[in-house]
């Protein structure tokens, strides 16, 4: 924009003679600027607020509403495992005598008796077990152990993904092939195999590890989780961190040619600084969509050994344990196999689509 000598001239359009698309020689003159209106301003200038790429996704995210159901899911989910128990008067592994095979919402006799006496007696929302174990109870405490399992496995996965991916990312060469085939090489064990083996290999080791270190921190933990939870613990830390080091390596292949890293390695940053301070953050989109996406995968593998029998130990609890808990009764008594069945499905769906969801608004070339 010019000045003229009476000042600048504010926001202009020109009105050139159509010779000029001719060819021939034009001579501007004062009188062919105006001052533009106000409705030109606005239709040439589209004013948009800046927003971060964290409100940019978060504004896209709102506006998927299948995300956003499946995420008022979980928290009904997280709600029902973590603050539900504060509200039920009984244990996940309290015999209720007298009360066993109880249906939704019915009474023992001496819990009639109770009541008709004026006392209190929470009632068995879901009904009882054969053992007169309240079911409610044992689906909350089910539903946050799987929670807890999947949270804790994904975040193995995460850790051990991201590191090995941008390592063989970033330096790439003879070392991103060699990391690259022991990739391959572990993406054929099969998985399930595995943890099978680990449980029944590691179950005497631990079992007399818990008996001698009992008392202690360690001793008790490892009493309290069982073989088998270690080993999927375990079978994650050695298998199921390949897929997320593939992503991050691709991720990084990209990211380190650009040139603040360039920038970095002339300012003589070390590459443990620049693959920490610039390439993982960058990839950060990738890594919080892949590990949501764990979760339920973690999920449903606890369930289904748990399922046959080399999940949790009793008397502890999941969704799996209980579902072939209720397959002795499962014509008699349906619901004990539905109510946990319900749950596990409502609670891997919802995390996955969440988990789409936000896929599909950390992607910018998704961005409209």
């Amino acid at each position: 924009m010019g000045k003229y000598k009476n000042g600048p001239i504010p926001s202009l359009h020109v009105n050139v003679d159509p010779i000029i698309a001719m060819g021939e020689p034009y001579e501007i003159k004062a009188d062919d600027f105006e001052a533009a209106s106000q409705k030109e301003k606005e239709d040439f200038i589209q004013s948009r607020e800046s927003v971060s790429y964290w409100k940019d996704a978060l504004r896209r995210l709102k506006k998927n509403k299948i995300a956003m159901v499946a995420f008022f899911v979980i928290v009904l989910i997280v709600l029902f495992s973590f603050v539900g128990p504060l509200f039920v008067d009984y244990s996940y592994s309290q015999q209720v005598r007298g009360s066993e095979n109880l249906a939704p919402f019915e009474y023992s006799e001496k819990e009639q008796a109770a009541m008709d006496a004026g006392e209190k007696v929470f009632p068995h929302i879901f009904g009882t077990d054969a053992q007169g174990r309240d079911i409610l109870i044992r689906t909350m405490e089910g539903t946050k152990i799987s929670l807890i399992i999947g949270i804790t496995a994904s975040l193995i996965v995460l850790v051990i993904g991201a590191t090995y991916g941008a390592i063989s990312g970033y330096f790439g060469g003879r070392l991103d092939a060699i990391m690259m085939r022991i990739v391959e090489i572990i993406y054929a064990v099969p998985a399930i195999l595995v943890v099978l083996l680990l449980s029944t290999s590691l179950k005497p080791a631990l079992s007399q590890y818990a008996a001698d270190n009992k008392g202690k921190f360690l001793g008790n933990i490892v009493g309290r989780l069982g073989p088998s939870l270690i080993a999927i613990f375990v079978a994650f830390a050695i298998l199921y961190w390949v897929g997320m080091a593939r992503i991050i390596r691709g991720q990084v292949l990209q990211l380190k040619q650009q040139e603040y890293v360039l920038a970095a390695k002339a300012l003589g940053a070390s590459s443990g600084k620049i693959i920490r301070k610039h390439l993982l953050p960058n990839c950060i989109g990738q890594i919080i969509v892949n590990t949501c996406l764990q979760i339920p995968a973690a999920i449903f593998l606890e369930s289904f050994l748990s399922f046959l029998g080399n999940g949790v130990q009793a008397p502890m609890t999941s969704l799996g344990s209980m579902a072939s808990d209720a397959l002795g009764g499962m014509y008699t008594y349906t619901y004990r196999l539905i109510i946990p069945a319900v749950i596990l499905s409502v609670m891997i769906l919802a995390l996955n689509l969440f988990g789409d969801g936000l896929r599909d608004a950390l992607d910018p070339r998704l961005k409209k």
